[in-house]
């Protein structure tokens, strides 16, 4: 299938879907010193791929991931996309960084899952 300019726009790949999986360290600052870190895990997913899913949803309604993200994902214009909060924990241990990666792990995971339907929907 051919894709129109609009469209490949909104897979924000130049030749299929990209999407993003963040790994942050916040450090709270009050006053003059540092008061927390948090270990935050957020996706963000390009927006053609988020419609085709939510369009599709009932071929994921036994996938909790894909369905936790369509019901959460909040829309933040094209530069972003579809951006939801995975995971978030205060950072007090290093177990609380590995717990994030494997966040990170599972959600590339799910974008992959993702990203194979679209590419097979759009027979790119």
């Amino acid at each position: 299938m051919k894709l129109s300019q609009i469209q490949s726009d909104k897979l924000w790949g130049e030749d299929g879907p990209y999407s993003e999986v963040h790994l942050i360290i916040e450090t709270r600052i009050l006053d003059d010193k540092e008061t927390r870190k948090f270990i935050i895990v957020e996706q963000n997913i390009n927006p053609l791929s988020f419609e085709i899913i939510k369009k599709n949803s009932d071929k994921f309604k036994n996938d909790t991931p894909i369905m936790q993200l369509l019901e959460h994902a909040e829309y933040r214009g094209q530069k972003f996309g579809y951006v939801v909060c995975a995971f978030m924990k205060e950072y007090r241990e290093s177990g609380d960084l590995i717990e994030g990666q494997e966040c990170v792990d599972f959600s590339k995971e799910m974008l992959i899952r993702i990203h194979k339907f679209v590419m097979s929907y759009l027979g790119i």
